[in-house]
């Protein structure tokens, strides 16, 4: 017999909207048609229930980075991002040497087939070295293909995303390549214009990394990237909505502009995220965490922010409470949206028969109160 577990009594938060009083049946570690209505496993009266979170780009957290190359401390990360309601994610590198970076991706790509992960995000070394924010400027490189490659096949299958900059020698090839390879081409760390943005657009890239962040800022008579990206309909933007890289009113002009169906809320979350402040490493570079806020500790870059301390429940609470998102928004912003970018909608992202049991549960605050992922329990709620 599989097992059954029945949640009812919550608002659930469905592609076609919010069912109030709604049921959620998991059979076998997925979504399963509703039970007999007098069935009831956890009354979660009062409660929300929304999809599993799906992060695109994520360095660490637990005091872990992916970037160390060790499975031990990837699945540190993991774990800890997972009880905070991330039940899909990418793991992403910081600049470092292509041999290093090679090492790197064949762990990943090892926690990648065993389903642990949802692919790699090299983000770096191909970026610009005037925006280079937390990145070790000696360590960045142009884009030439061959390199690329190089990263490419040193994931075995398991690259999901790049980011780089357009601009620089060999970007718009690069692009391509990875357009034709399967692999999502980010526009991010970037200096370029608004032109040779919709230039990269038009050779495939179908992302911006941490929109506002690490490239030039909108001007009235340069535009720049994030015109370009914003305006696209075939671009995704990612958001980090912790209250420090992005202003409430930056938001909610990204949302005006790209609509709720092409926003992606990430952490950029580097290992302190799950944390206390102090001293962590972030690839090559230390880091100093102060009220929650991560930076660049010496070197040419200090000061610079230096990714997150976020966590998605709390990406989602401030979306909700703070930027005044309709929980569909944030849900679509959280779950659905990255999802489908990554090509795995049709087992996560959205509450639906057929679907992986991912889903998080929070209470009437917007707190978290328990996360299931494939129908295990990773925090369960203490209800009924």
């Amino acid at each position: 017999m599989v097992d059954r577990t029945v949640l009812a009594g919550a608002h659930v938060v469905l592609p076609t909207g919010v069912a109030e009083g709604g049921r959620v049946t998991v059979e076998g570690g997925r979504i399963a048609h509703n039970a007999p209505q007098e069935e009831i496993t956890f009354d979660l009266t009062g409660h929300w229930i929304v999809p599993g979170f799906v992060d695109l780009h994520v360095h660490g957290g637990g005091g872990a980075s992916f970037s160390a190359g060790t499975a031990e401390e990837a699945l540190t990360a993991i774990r800890t991002h997972r009880a905070h309601g991330t039940t899909t994610m990418v793991a992403s590198t910081v600049t470092g040497d292509l041999d290093d970076l090679a090492r790197q991706a064949a762990v990943l790509s090892e926690l990648t087939e065993q389903g642990d992960l949802a692919g790699i995000h090299f983000e770096g070394p191909f970026i610009s070295p005037h925006r280079c924010g937390a990145h070790q400027p000696e360590l960045l490189r142009d884009p030439h293909p061959a390199d690329v490659r190089k990263l490419v096949d040193a994931a075995r299958g398991a690259a999901r995303m790049m980011t780089l900059a357009p601009e620089l020698d060999g970007g718009l090839e690069s692009v391509r390549l990875l357009a034709d390879s399967g692999v999502i081409a980010a526009v991010g760390h970037t200096d370029s214009t608004y032109e040779s943005t919709l230039e990269a657009i038009d050779a495939g890239a179908t992302v911006a990394t941490h929109l506002f962040n690490a490239m030039p800022s909108l001007l009235h008579r340069a535009p720049g990237p994030i015109a370009a990206l914003l305006e696209d309909e075939r671009v995704t933007v990612e958001l980090i909505n912790d209250g420090t890289h992005l202003h409430p009113a930056v938001l909610e002009l990204a949302f005006a502009r790209a609509g709720a169906d092409r926003v992606a809320f990430i952490t950029d979350a580097m290992g302190a995220a799950g944390m206390n402040d102090g001293m962590y490493p972030l690839g090559p570079m230390r880091v100093e965490v102060k009220d929650g806020v991560a930076r660049i500790a010496d070197g040419p870059t200090a000061g610079s922010i230096a990714g997150s301390t976020l966590t998605l429940d709390t990406a989602f609470k401030r979306a909700v409470t703070v930027d005044g998102l309709p929980v569909e928004d944030a849900v679509r912003a959280l779950s659905a949206n990255p999802a489908r970018l990554l090509g795995v909608a049709g087992r996560v992202g959205s509450l639906e028969p057929g679907k992986d049991a991912d889903l998080v549960v929070l209470d009437g605050s917007y707190d978290l109160a328990g996360v299931m992922r494939k129908g295990e329990w990773l925090v369960r709620p203490e209800v009924g």
